[in-house]
């Protein structure tokens, strides 16, 4: 017994001493610029919506969060780099859907990352999403789109950023849910598709309001529908997909933050806080809104949630609509 009790104490002890450090790191952090990985490319929506946040969260950690733009291989590239990373807060990344919860049913070997290797910090945005033709299109509604690629099976084209981009997957959603039948036409990014479809060189596109923004008072592009669940606050007048005749259909774009998994819990804790924070304050908000892009302010707990139905969602929707990669 007496000579258990020493042996005791410095178990004790050892386990304290491990501890310490990674309690030290997470009250010290961040002692340095923290990087912030982006599998999209500048200038995109979701890039704007994560500048846009950390710039709000600078001043509060005295530091700098660095987006790193790694737009390659549909974002693959830039996550397996953020999954590989230290799970000490100095490198975070931030995901989209197409990431996260789209690609791993398009590729056609087995991915280097996967939810479980992200720990959630909040949600960022949600990109609104519209229902776009080009003007001599002579369609005026979704119904109206729908008889005419039924009436001519493959007549019209659809642009997209690409194979399991959110504007390939938002159409091959609705010609799932309504048996219309369009041509594929992908670009090398939705900015070119969106320049595209609004020179005439492509008939159809579901288009994020951030692309939109500069052809909405051109005339060029005649807006059909919204692609969300419900009305968008900034297009009241504009009708959903699923009010216009399509019953369910609800495609809804998002970019949140993660940390690698294994970061310590104070380190997540304090960042959600701050992110969602700022996204409460009504300057930022507003900052998103102008940008195109809708706040989305959701705490960790949520967010996995979330994300785990997502992916399962987007398993079925993929297997119904049978999307390939090409």
């Amino acid at each position: 017994m007496e000579q258990g009790l020493p042996r005791r104490i410095f178990a004790g002890a050892a386990l304290a001493a491990v501890a310490l450090p990674i309690s030290a790191r997470a009250q010290a952090w961040p002692a340095r610029p923290v990087s912030v990985v982006l599998p999209l490319a500048a200038g995109s929506a979701s890039d704007a919506a994560v500048r846009i946040a950390l710039e709000a969260i600078e001043p509060t950690f005295a530091t700098r969060f660095l987006v790193e733009n790694v737009a390659a291989a549909a974002g693959q590239v830039g996550a397996e780099r953020a999954a590989r990373a230290a799970p000490d807060g100095y490198t975070l990344a931030a995901l989209n859907n197409s990431i996260l919860t789209i690609l791993p049913h398009l590729a056609t070997q087995r991915l280097a990352f996967g939810i479980d290797d992200f720990a959630p910090v909040a949600g960022l945005a949600t990109i609104p999403t519209l229902l776009g033709v080009h003007r001599d299109v002579p369609v005026h509604s979704v119904a109206e789109l729908i008889a005419a690629a039924k009436a001519k099976p493959g007549e019209l084209n659809y642009a997209s950023g690409g194979v399991g981009s959110p504007q390939h997957l938002a159409t091959e959603m609705f010609v799932s849910q309504t048996g219309a039948r369009m041509t594929h036409v992908p670009y090398r990014g939705a900015t070119q598709a969106a320049a595209d479809l609004a020179a005439g060189n492509v008939q159809v596109m579901f288009i994020s309001h951030s692309l939109a923004l500069p052809f909405m008072d051109t005339g060029r592009i005649r807006f059909l529908a919204f692609a969300g669940a419900a009305r968008s606050a900034q297009f009241p007048a504009l009708p959903t997909i699923s009010e216009s005749g399509v019953p369910g259909y609800d495609y809804q774009s998002w970019i949140a933050l993660f940390a690698r998994a294994g970061t310590p819990q104070p380190i997540v804790d304090r960042l959600s806080a701050e992110v969602l924070r700022a996204l409460a304050n009504p300057a930022v908000a507003e900052r998103l809104v102008k940008a195109g892009i809708e706040p989305w302010p959701m705490p960790p707990d949520r967010l996995a949630a979330f994300v785990r139905e997502d992916f399962i969602r987007w398993q079925g929707v993929i297997r119904a609509a049978g999307i390939k990669p090409e």
